[in-house]
């Protein structure tokens, strides 16, 4: 009786398998950080670890877990600028921390819209992806302004950060996938 290769090639395939995906995801966060060298590559990689699916995805796919993240983080910082609001006493701290909250609750909608127009593959839906995109830039930019006219620190800093960081990576991959 022959002896069965099968589990052998399978084993083969998966190596393979998550070599190409390792080099898909890693080639993703070398243009990412060429692109924006301030974040970096490492940031890039431990931002995809988060999400299991990224090991197996494709460039499409990654950009679309971006997305995806930068949706959920825009969520919790609505809901933390809802719950710090309420905890503040200053008039005009309390409008900063209300005006952020409406920025982030309206930007969810574009990030989905985005997620849906990368997925799609098509011209028109990448374009679109990457215009939702640039505009998810602005929301904590605009955050921080208004912090800065007030003239005290920011109580949402961090997840601004975080925010814009999540967003330049799905902006920068969304972007080669348009070209």
């Amino acid at each position: 009786m022959r002896p069965s290769h099968g589990p052998s090639y399978i084993v083969l395939f998966l190596l393979a398998t998550s070599s190409c995906s390792a080099s898909i995801l890693e080639d993703a966060c070398k243009t990412f950080s060429a692109a924006r060298p301030d974040i970096g590559y490492g940031y890039c990689i431990e931002f995809f670890q988060a999400n299991k699916d990224s090991t197996t995805a494709d460039k499409r796919g990654l950009a679309t877990i971006a997305t995806n993240i930068a949706r959920a983080t825009a969520m919790n910082t609505r809901k933390l600028s809802a719950a710090l609001r309420n905890m503040v006493k200053d008039q005009k701290t309390r409008e900063c921390l209300g005006d952020c909250a409406v920025l982030y609750y309206g930007i969810v909608g574009r990030l989905d819209e985005a997620a849906k127009g990368i997925t799609s593959g098509r011209s028109q839906g990448l374009q679109d992806a990457v215009w939702s995109l640039s505009a998810a830039l602005n929301v904590p930019e605009t955050c921080e302004e208004g912090f800065r006219k007030l003239g005290g620190k920011s109580t949402l800093a961090a997840a601004d950060s975080e925010f814009s960081k999540e967003v330049s990576i799905a902006l920068v991959l969304a972007r080669t996938l348009s070209r």
